[in-house]
């Protein structure tokens, strides 16, 4: 059965005047149900305050725009306050609770994409909240919530009924909320637009790889993932993921063409992305882009914490390692067109500036 590719927007699931939750449906991104992957955004205003909360999937957060803090607190840890930016990534493995506040003028907006393969709802994210309306405290009788914390029935029905919130509020202006520290952002969060470059092609692209090398709690989540900057006119090289990982790309600026090619060479997906949609390229299929003149910027978790990419073109790709003999007996052709193809993209990597 044929699975629909078509990049897709997210949509609104719940908000208020703090700011609002998104989230990518598995039916109208099939891949999504089929790859076991959960997509979701949350969008705080100023002094909008996520709630805090867990989920039943590992995932890996990305910040997409605006500053803000974020608590985390890993299974029998303290609390960690981290400042978050733009370009911060954060590993967020099982049983991680977490709350994300916004103190700025900007929009702070979270990307998640994560793992359902043990969620309630494959290719969807459940959330359970500790507080709010929906938060778990309201299911509990009054009896068990007074006898788990020693607590009179006045103080309980205060504690359960007081945030009548969902999800994401907006708190007062003034109101002190935990100063984030420098040290509990070490092994917690690494900024994917100031980390060391992994690929750096002059007017190609750029791209900086998450793995367990420099955010090691990235094992725990069983997710890659990387960041990449394609300039303008440029083309990533096409490829595919060798050791069976799925590929979800988000685009966070720009826009640019995209073709995903798959079994017996048939044309899967041909289309224009822009900026929010997310796609999914399966298993062993091969995948190409090129950015419009203003380039394109995205995003992509991979189904494994150290993904591997094998290249079909440039200096690293899979013709290069191939002899003569080969491939003009596979492609069927003469030698001087075997030279000319084996002698083309020499110099280039994995990105190729614009023809000149």
């Amino acid at each position: 059965m044929e699975i629909d590719l078509t990049p897709q927007l997210a949509k609104k699931i719940y908000g208020s005047d703090g700011g609002s939750y998104y989230s990518w449906s598995p039916k109208e991104l099939p891949m999504l149900r089929e790859g076991n992957i959960g997509a979701a955004k949350l969008a705080l205003e100023k002094n909008g305050f996520a709630l805090p909360r867990y989920s039943d999937s590992a995932k890996v957060a990305y910040v997409l725009q605006g500053n803000g803090v974020a608590g985390i607190i890993l299974p029998e840890s303290e609390e960690k306050v981290i400042a978050i930016k733009k370009g911060d990534a954060i590993a967020l493995p099982f049983g991680v609770v977490t709350w994300w506040f916004n103190k700025e003028a900007t929009d702070l907006v979270v990307l998640f994409l994560g793992d359902t393969s043990k969620a309630h709802k494959s290719g969807e994210f459940t959330d359970f909240f500790l507080t709010g309306a929906n938060g778990i405290f309201t299911g509990f009788s009054t009896e068990f919530v007074g006898r788990a914390w020693d607590m009179d029935e006045a103080s309980v029905k205060s504690l359960v009924k007081n945030q009548t919130g969902t999800g994401i509020v907006k708190l007062k202006d003034g109101v002190k909320m935990p100063e984030p520290k420098k040290e509990h952002r070490n092994g917690m969060a690494l900024n994917c637009e100031e980390a060391p470059l992994d690929v750096d092609v002059k007017n190609g692209g750029r791209v900086v790889v998450l793995n367990t090398k420099n955010l090691p709690l990235v094992g725990e989540v069983g997710l890659g993932a990387d960041l990449v900057r394609l300039d303008g006119s440029a083309m990533c090289s096409p490829g595919f993921s060798c050791d069976s990982a799925l590929q979800v790309t988000y685009i966070v600026r720009g826009s640019g063409r995209a073709e995903v090619v798959g079994v017996d060479g048939k044309k899967v997906l041909e289309t224009r992305v822009k900026a929010g949609n997310l796609f999914i390229v399966p298993r062993f299929f091969v995948v190409s882009k090129i950015g419009d003149p203003e380039g394109m910027e995205w995003f992509s978790i991979i189904s494994t914490p150290n993904p591997v990419f094998t290249h079909l073109a440039g200096s690293i790709g899979v013709w290069k390692s191939l002899s003569p003999e080969v491939i003009q007996a596979a492609f069927n052709v003469d030698a001087d067109l075997v030279k000319n193809f084996s002698s083309k993209r020499a110099s280039d990597a994995i990105f190729f500036p614009p023809s000149k």
